[in-house]
């Protein structure tokens, strides 16, 4: 038998469930098959990033100013990591709406859970990302002692 209930029809529910559920296989699409946007190779990037500490030493040495920062360009990328977060927040409220509304407790609970894990999955992966980039860019630092021997005042002597 169907289950009778008397408050209103769960739409914000499943509103926030459709949401949910968008946010989160995006989010799994931009994890297993991005980045989208044309990527230069590590090395490069890790040349380029050894080449900007180096002149930057260089001119804190000399006593010059440092270049004024640059505002990045924005890519299909960052469009659809915005529109994650977007979706997300939007299955979180739509699910939390839902509750308030009374609305039957399964479709609103579970997409603000949907909502909640495709952001947690983000995080995580971003976390587990910055944590391998920074021990490449000690790994480049480290390879490059002998050039910033001085600036760094022997931090890697023995």
């Amino acid at each position: 038998m169907a289950e009778k209930t008397d408050g209103p029809p769960a739409v914000l529910g499943w509103l926030g469930f459709a949401f949910g559920a968008a946010a989160l296989v995006l989010t799994i699409v931009m994890f297993w098959a991005g980045p989208f946007a044309p990527q230069q190779s590590a090395g490069v990037s890790l040349g380029e990033l050894a080449a900007d500490i180096a002149r930057s030493a260089a001119r804190s040495v000399a006593g010059q100013p440092q270049p004024e920062p640059e505002t990045p360009l924005r890519d299909i990328d960052d469009v659809l990591q915005i529109g994650v977060g977007l979706l997300a927040a939007l299955a979180v409220v739509a699910g939390m709406a839902g509750l308030v509304r009374r609305e039957t407790g399964r479709a609103a609970l579970a997409g603000m859970s949907l909502g909640a894990l495709a952001v947690g999955f983000q995080l995580f992966t971003w976390t587990v990302m910055a944590i391998v980039g920074g021990l490449a860019v000690a790994a480049v630092v480290y390879a490059l002692r002998d050039a910033f021997g001085d600036i760094l005042g022997g931090l890697f002597d023995g």
